[in-house]
């Protein structure tokens, strides 16, 4: 599998090439031709960039020239999907803002759209939303009702506040809950595929606008179908690690009366590329049946020598009175792609409910 990074390559370039060849034959693409030869050391989105302003600069034409190349190219090229999508809807979208005309926005909404399908123009859209969001908004509005599932999929995704791999856009970060209508419209679709991307839209708002996240999540629940409560459950679980109490009780984790021995730690020092191992003991003290969710959070030691935690998840469980659940885990220190690890003191918790047990303190050893 390749790394991110190889997703947009040379060939990837190459074929882009061959498409805008065959859609304008007389333009020259000298940069574009340059730029395939110039991907090695970027990023993924960096690469995107540069095979999009290329195509900018070779075809240098208004708006309506630009979208008529692209649209002959998706007739035309044999080869007109893929990577080379993410470059070529970029520009479309960059195009039209430079137009600053309404009629160029509106026709990039549509072009996004129509192209979707062949990659995703989920990072496209990100441009036209930075320009205007309202009016993009009220296209992204029609999306949600469009009997193609990857348009109203772009509706939720493209509009994410946290996209991965994307801008960001300012406005939607300044307005928490300005999407909202668009994950009321889709949070009951057919698809899998869209409900998903709805679920992580709602996980995103929460690390800005827990309440906005939650009074929606409510609402969902309050008129639900069969698949509302695995979506809400997605897309709460930033906020079910946290703790967040408004998040528990609506998933039906309500304040319970427990008694947690542990964790226990079978060890002091742990290798680096180890595990550490740990057991515990939840025991439901209170004259009712409690229903848990129960968590742990490594607290990893910074460069800095501070601690962070991660939240993992453990087990939901229903006790009766009196009942207790015995819990064993091993957490793995191997090396990981997302994760730096540093050596030093670092701890481990228990969170039943949002409410952290006492931690268990440890070391992690230098990398030998």
């Amino acid at each position: 599998m390749p790394f991110a990074d190889e997703l947009i390559s040379d060939v990837t370039a190459q074929h882009l090439l061959r498409a805008i060849e065959t859609a304008a034959p007389g333009a020259g693409l000298v940069q574009l031709r340059a730029a395939s030869r110039s991907l090695g050391p970027l990023g993924l989105r960096e690469r995107a960039d540069l095979l999009r302003d290329a195509l900018l600069t070779d075809l240098p034409g208004d708006y309506r020239e630009l979208a008529g190349i692209v649209r002959a190219a998706r007739d035309q090229a044999t080869a007109f999907h893929g990577w080379l999508i993410w470059p070529v809807t970029s520009a479309i979208a960059t195009k039209a803002v430079t137009d600053a005309s309404p009629e160029a926005f509106d026709d990039a909404i549509d072009l996004l759209a129509e192209l979707t399908g062949r990659l995703t123009s989920e990072f496209a859209i990100r441009t036209l939303l930075r320009h205007d969001l309202d009016r993009a908004l009220d296209r992204v509005l029609e999306w949600t009702r469009s009997d193609d599932v990857d348009v109203r999929r772009l509706a939720s995704e493209g509009t994410r506040p946290y996209l991965p791999w994307s801008t960001r856009v300012p406005a939607i970060l300044a307005r928490p809950g300005v999407t909202v209508p668009v994950l009321d419209a889709l949070y009951r679709d057919d698809a899998e595929y869209v409900r998903r991307s709805v679920a992580n839209h709602l996980n995103d708002l929460s690390r800005d606008a827990p309440d906005v996240v939650t009074a929606t999540a409510g609402r969902w629940l309050a008129a639900p179908d069969a698949n509302t409560s695995r979506l809400v459950r997605h897309g709460l679980r930033t906020l079910v690690k946290r703790g967040h109490p408004g998040a528990l009780e609506l998933l039906g984790f309500a304040p319970a009366e427990v008694e947690i021995d542990g964790p226990t730690l079978d060890r002091a020092a742990v290798d680096f590329g180890g595990d550490i191992r740990f057991t515990a003991t939840v025991r439901n003290v209170g004259a009712e049946p409690a229903r848990l969710a129960i968590d742990y959070t490594v607290y990893h030691r910074k460069a800095n020598g501070a601690q962070t935690g991660k939240t993992f998840k453990l087990t939901t469980q229903t006790l009766a009175p009196g009942a207790r659940v015995e819990l064993a885990r091993a957490h793995s220190f191997r090396p990981i792609t997302t994760r730096r690890y540093h050596p030093g003191a670092h701890a481990l918790a228990l969170q039943v409910n949002g409410v952290e047990s006492t931690r268990a303190e440890f070391e992690l050893l230098a990398e030998d």
